[in-house]
This record gives C-alpha cells, structure tokens and sequence, in this order.
C-alpha cells in the first residue's frame, strides 16, 4: 500500500489517512481503523453510496473498531482518490463487485463484512449474489435488496414518473456531470437537505426526482436545513473537484445493464444480512423493503424514525447501535 498523494484531499478532520492499494486493474484509496488485530472477527468493509465518498463512515469508522472490529473504507472507482475511468461500462455491478473482491485479495482478506449505504447498499446487494463466496455477512442502509424488475427498469421509471427523473436524465452522456461541476458547493447543499414530512411527499413527488432541473432552476437551497456540518461539506466538494461527477453517474447509466446481466442467475442472498431503513427516506422508504425475506432467507430489518436518507449523518449513534448489536450477536469471538 502506498499513501495517497497529500494533494488528493485535504486534511479529513480526524478520518484515517488515504492509502492506494491495486484492486485488480483499479487503484482505490482505503481509510482504515483496526481494532481486531488478531483478526478474531471478519472485518468490515464500508460502501458508500452517491454523492458520497468513504469520507460517509466517518461516523462509524471509530466506533466499529471501538467495539473490535477492524473497519475498512474506500472510495469507489470514480469517486475521491481512487481512479476515476471515464468509461461507463466500467461501471457495472460485475466490474464493482470486482473490485471488492481486487480489494480484498490485496489486502489479504478471505470473507468480509460488506455494509453499504444508497448506491453502496446496491452493490453490496450485488456482492451477495455474484461472489458469495467472499461475503461473510451483509448490512444494507436504506437499500433494500428487490426482486428484478419484469422490464428493463428505466422503462418502468420513465413510464411512472417522467422523463425528468434523475435516473432517466442521467443517461444522456456528459450533461448531468457537465452541469453539477458549475457549482459543487451548490449541489451538496442541495442534496443534504434534512428530510421532509411524509404528509408533504405527495406534493412533491415527481418534481423531487428531477434533481437536474432543481439544481439548474431551483431556489438556493437553506442552509439551515443542511443535515452535514459546513466543514464535511468541504471535505466533498474538494474530493469531487478532484474526481469529478462523471464516476457516481456511470453507476447509474448501467441500470439496465445490471439488469440484462442477471437474467436467469440467482438473486438470493445467502449470507446472514440486516436491513436499516430510515423512516423519512423519500427515495427509499422503508415500504420498498417489503418481502425482502424471499431473497435475503437469514435477513434482520429495522426502521429507525425521524430519520432520513443520509442515515450515517442524521442518526449516526441509532444506526451504529443497531449495527454493532447484529455484529457483535451473529460474528461473536
């Protein structure tokens, strides 16, 4: 492993140091803390999701390695300091999860603990199905595991909501990323704003979705509202300055090729899982979760309430009690 270069990203208030490791073809940048150094338990891996780098789990970081284990962020392929291809096709679930599995082999892992949050939690998903034999146990914050879709899934969007929804606009090469680099302290104000009530989602569903035209078009989002301290927020939009958006939005132009890619495998998970979903998660309530029992057999859900998507942010001590417990019960020394 070698330290990333100090030019990468600031100073990261207290989150470990960089270091770039070679996951396969892909260099990543892993941020860890150990606090199982005789390895007595399978260590965990932290996934993050979209817009978001391994920076997300500074909140549990500590606390994991606290309760003995050790604890493994990284920065996805295209996102912070690790590389950031511009090529989407690199960004399937088949090359991700081969990265995780580049990554472990680095570092000399044989099963992980693989627990991820929005687009993270897709791909740990994806892990359990595609390379189980890797996959000790799985967390999943606010995405849920769904049985594949009947249809190429950007078709049921478009039909349901419109051709403004981000997943929709998203496959237009170069323009979303184009446009949210004009402004990176605008857009992460925008996106973490604290959660609205569930009486105010129908009036704002579908236009919530188009996440281009509110940030184009929109009024500046209120600071007073934004669930991340301003100094987090810089540790963002320096990484994503550096990277690019091109590398998060990749994730989503393979929607539908994920989808091709698992017709006629397996979708079951069956390593041991937990499921914490967040009560006020517009994008991905906790309803969505709903028989996720067919899937993931040895499956464990909570709710945690008054809480959004951002779950890491806004109710950081509730999520890592809930994870710890199921950790500490299921890989006990």
């Amino acid at each position: 492993m070698t330290p990333a270069p100090p030019t990468m990203l600031r100073a990261m208030n207290g989150f470990p140091d960089p270091q770039r490791i070679k996951a396969g073809e892909t260099e990543l940048a892993i941020y860890e803390v150990n606090g199982d150094p005789d390895g007595a338990r399978p260590p965990v891996v932290f996934v993050h999701g979209w817009p978001e780098i391994a920076y997300s789990w500074k909140n549990q970081l500590p606390a994991f390695a606290a309760a003995g284990f050790r604890a493994i962020a990284f920065d996805l392929k295209g996102f912070g300091a690790s590389d950031a291809p511009k090529d989407p096709a690199l960004y399937d679930a088949a090359h991700m999860t081969g990265d995780f599995e580049g990554l472990l082999d680095t570092l000399g892992i044989e099963k992980a603990i693989f627990c991820g949050h929005d687009w993270g939690g897709a791909l740990v998903w994806s892990m359990g199905q595609l390379r189980p034999e890797r996959v000790a146990g799985i967390i999943g914050l606010c995405t849920p595991l769904r049985a594949r879709a009947p249809a190429p899934p950007l078709t049921i969007i478009e039909q349901r909501f419109g051709p403004k929804h981000y997943f929709v606009q998203f496959q237009e090469r170069d323009t979303p990323e184009a446009l949210f680099e004009t402004d990176p302290d605008r857009f992460f104000h925008l996106m973490f704003q604290g959660p609205a009530p569930r009486e105010k989602w129908p009036a704002l569903i579908p236009h919530v979705y188009d996440l281009p035209g509110r940030f184009r078009d929109g009024p500046a989002p209120s600071n007073d509202k934004v669930i991340i301290p301003e100094a987090d927020i810089q540790i963002y939009i320096d990484a994503y300055q550096r990277s690019g958006f091109h590398g998060g939005i990749n994730l989503y132009r393979n929607i539908d090729a994920n989808w091709r890619f698992m017709e006629c495998r397996d979708e079951t998970v069956a390593a041991p899982s937990l499921w914490i979903g967040a009560e006020l998660d517009l994008f991905l309530p906790p309803e969505s979760a709903e028989d996720m029992e067919a899937l993931v057999p040895d499956l464990e859900k909570h709710v945690i309430a008054g809480c959004g998507h951002w779950i890491m942010w806004e109710k950081p001590q509730e999520a890592n009690a809930l994870m710890l417990d199921w950790l500490t019960r299921r890989f006990s020394i």
